[in-house]
């Protein structure tokens, strides 16, 4: 290893343990950042994580939306970021006023709200999912019309295995995933005829109908890693690949695409991350009075993804 890097791990920990901080990592950010992190996982893990988080700061490596959820699970802690300009385009693809129409169309629908979204946007809806959970949210939710925003990949998934209630769908979508197609996949099929594919459902339903397996990136992880085959078409951000090889080095990943890469994911280097703690900031801030509000959605998502029977509103 580069010795200027290891001497940037190094005091990467010599400040955590000063600073009382967790470093939070996702997948998707690159590997030299998860190898540093504390714990690395979905944005269902994370949120799990930093709402039972001890220490005093949480340094989330991610994007915006993330960073924003961990403040609004755990107020009392100081929040950090990398790079606070490191957002999620999906995160601002629906507004208050799609949602205030849908209330007065449909006073009777749930507004489920996708995690990959801003806290203005979770501050106005009734509960908050994460791919990992969002089948059983939905299950669980008592209301039979289901107005589901932002991603209308991961609706349309979802409502395909909730025939029983009824879907209203917004029209955002994830731009990493939305690229991949059926022909990316084909394409790939041919290279490698023996490979099983495993994909994300942010992609398009043409992707979805080719995979071998449908789930969260965690979930994408556990397969490649479980599965017999040795091949692996990949429909999602290639930083799972990172997880992938330090648990089954062996297996051979195929990207349909070469640019399945998160330009915003990418902006955690460690670098930053040291800086972070020289610093401590740049701060993760919200109003109180969304804070309030936002919060609400993301506690019944924490609580309905671990119940069975339909919760009474």
């Amino acid at each position: 290893m580069d010795e200027s890097l290891q001497e940037i791990k190094n005091q990467i920990q010599k400040l955590k343990k000063e600073r009382n901080a967790v470093i939070l990592a996702h997948y998707y950010v690159p590997g030299e950042v998860q190898d540093i992190a504390d714990f690395v996982g979905d944005s269902y893990y994370l949120s799990k994580i930093a709402a039972s988080a001890k220490e005093d700061v949480i340094l989330f490596c991610g994007v915006h939306f993330m960073g924003e959820s961990a403040k609004l699970l755990s107020p009392d802690k100081k929040v950090l970021m990398p790079d606070l300009t490191a957002d999620c385009p999906m995160a601002h693809m629906t507004t208050v006023e799609d949602i205030l129409k849908i209330r007065t169309e449909h006073p009777e629908a749930a507004v489920v709200c996708y995690i990959n979204s801003t806290a203005e946007i979770k501050a106005h809806s009734d509960v908050c999912v994460t791919s990992s959970n969002a089948l059983q949210v939905v299950k669980n939710l008592p209301n039979r019309e289901i107005y589901f925003i932002p991603d209308r990949h991961l609706g349309s998934y979802v409502a395909g295995l909730v025939p029983e209630k009824i879907f209203l769908f917004n029209e955002g979508f994830c731009p990493i995933h939305q690229q991949i197609t059926r022909e990316d996949v084909e394409k790939a099929k041919a290279l490698h005829p023996h490979a099983r594919v495993a994909a994300h459902p942010e992609c398009q339903k043409e992707v979805l109908d080719l995979a071998d397996y449908v789930g969260s990136t965690s979930g994408i992880i556990d397969y490649a890693t479980s599965s017999g085959g040795e091949e692996l078409i990949i429909c999602t951000e290639t930083g799972v690949f990172h997880e992938i090889w330090k648990k089954a080095g062996h297996k051979r990943l195929i990207a349909p695409r070469a640019d399945q890469i998160c330009p915003d994911m990418k902006k955690n280097t460690l670098m930053k991350v040291l800086e972070a703690l020289i610093h401590m900031e740049p701060e993760v801030e919200l109003p109180e009075s969304i804070r309030e509000e936002a919060l609400r959605p993301l506690e019944r998502m924490l609580r309905l993804a671990q119940e069975g029977p339909h919760e009474k509103q």
